[in-house]
């Protein structure tokens, strides 16, 4: 699957699926112009394709969107991440995301506690393994979570040359964010927000927060270049945001948004498996709010307008087939948008 989005002219994509497919995808980006590539971490390694993608295209920004930090240690993933930065030539992005408890528990097996306080030392471990490694200094962490206090010369990769990989961190609710202001490098909004949730809950937590610090967001895109493409386009992004809407973790955009009780009770059909009334439930005004829907001209410059001033990447999420040239399109009239509103601080980064 291929997403594409667009930071201040930077368009980024997503690459994942069959690894024999990632080069096609990767060409695919170029061709379009996009500037970086994404995986995520659901049926497919998150790690893998990003080496394929960074040998196949060596300009392209690579990174995950993202790595489930719970179902590993930092030890492991601080050194997944160092040889991926050092073999991208400095241009990895180490996403990380906490999931919820119950796929931490009992899909990875891995405890599972205060998932803002344990996302919090976990990045300082990163950061504390990758320091020993630039510096040569005795690794020396401890915390309530991990522990790394053995470092054998055997074991150091030694100094990277790009220094360490930037973390960016995944987070619905302020203590997460306020997490990733604190320690992380960026923001990674999950796909249903809303430009309302974006304004009143995400962004105030990130206040003060460094001029290097980037909020990106894959964006749910329901766009086709003709009718029965958009047809199943639609249907395809109204059943993800019924699977979203029914998660606990997510419920709070919408009860900012009055819709409580749809969560309620597409959370109740989720338990039953009843995914067919739980998409009829998401109307049309529930669409429009967490998803951008339209043709594609129409749709990049409502992506433009949406998210102006509110996040420094927009990744297109499209959870269906959509044709290279309707992909293109779309992401030609986000450019558009964006230098049409030039100067308001739209997509900067």
């Amino acid at each position: 699957m291929l997403v594409d989005g667009n930071i201040g002219g930077v368009v980024d994509g997503t690459a994942g699926g069959d690894l024999q497919e990632i080069e096609a995808q990767v060409a695919q980006a170029l061709r379009i112009g996009l500037d970086g590539v994404w995986t995520t971490e659901t049926s497919r390694d998150p790690f893998l394709p990003l080496l394929l993608a960074a040998r196949r295209a060596p300009e392209l920004t690579v990174g995950t969107a993202v790595a489930v930090a719970f179902a590993r240690n930092p030890m492991t993933l601080a050194v997944t991440a160092n040889d991926l930065h050092a073999m991208s030539g400095g241009r990895f992005v180490l996403g990380l995301g906490s999931q919820v408890s119950a796929h931490i528990t009992r899909r990875f097996s891995m405890p599972w506690s205060a998932p803002a306080a344990r996302m919090r030392e976990f990045v300082l471990a990163l950061r504390a393994i990758w320091a020993s490694w630039q510096t040569g200094d005795r690794l020396h962490f401890t915390g309530e979570f991990y522990s790394h206090t053995l470092m054998p010369p055997l074991f150091r990769p030694g100094p990277n040359p790009h220094g360490p990989p930037p973390v960016v961190l995944a987070a619905v609710g302020p203590r997460m964010t306020r997490v990733a202001a604190e320690v992380a490098d960026g923001l990674l909004v999950h796909s249903l927000t809303s430009e309302r949730y974006l304004r009143e809950v995400t962004l105030p937590p990130l206040a003060g927060r460094g001029p290097g610090f980037t909020v990106c967001h894959p964006g749910l895109v329901a766009t086709g270049a003709g009718e029965q493409e958009f047809v199943t386009a639609v249907a395809e992004v109204r059943k993800q945001v019924a699977f979203y809407a029914a998660t606990p973790a997510y419920r709070a955009v919408l009860d900012l948004h009055g819709w409580g009780d749809l969560h309620t009770e597409l959370h109740r059909l989720s338990r039953r498996g009843d995914w067919g009334t739980m998409t009829g439930l998401v109307d049309d005004t529930v669409l429009g709010t967490f998803a951008v829907v339209g043709e594609p001209a129409a749709a990049g410059a409502e992506i433009a307008r949406r998210y102006s001033g509110l996040v420094d990447r927009f990744t297109m999420y499209t959870p269906y087939p959509l044709a290279e040239q309707t992909r293109a399109a779309v992401v030609s009239a986000v450019r558009a948008g964006v230098g049409a509103q030039a100067g308001a601080g739209c997509f900067t980064g």
